[in-house]
C-alpha cells in the first residue's frame, strides 16, 4: 500500500472512516457520492504510485520564468520586460530571482 503521506487529504479520510469500521454506503453518503466511487478511491490506495524525480533544470522552471531569464541574459531590460508582461519592472525582477533561486538548488 501506498504510504499515508503520499494520499491526497481525501484518500485519507475516506481510509480512515472505512478503517474506523463505516460502511462505504455511509461514507458515500458523507462525501455525496457512490459507494462504488469510495470502493474505487480504496482500492486506489492501494496501487504503487511513480514518483517523477524532478531534477532542477531549467524545464523545472514555469514559461515565464525561463522567457524572463532568456531575455534578460540577452541584455533585455526589466522595463522593456515589464512592457511586454503588463506587470511592473520590480515583478520582473522579483521572478527573475525566483528563477535564478530554484536553478541554484
Amino acid at each position: 500500500m501506498v504510504e499515508e503521506a503520499e494520499l491526497r487529504p481525501f484518500e485519507r479520510r475516506v481510509l480512515r472512516l472505512s478503517r474506523s469500521g463505516i460502511d462505504n454506503a455511509e461514507i458515500a453518503r458523507r462525501f455525496r457520492r457512490s459507494p462504488e466511487f469510495v470502493e474505487r478511491v480504496i482500492d486506489l490506495t492501494r496501487v504503487p504510485r511513480h514518483r517523477a524525480s524532478v531534477e532542477p533544470t531549467q524545464h523545472s522552471l514555469r514559461p515565464l520564468e525561463r522567457r524572463v531569464l532568456k531575455w534578460r541574459d540577452g541584455g533585455t531590460s526589466t522595463d522593456d520586460i515589464a512592457a511586454r508582461f503588463r506587470r511592473s519592472p520590480r515583478h520582473v525582477e522579483q521572478v527573475e530571482r525566483l528563477a535564478r533561486y530554484k536553478l541554484a538548488q
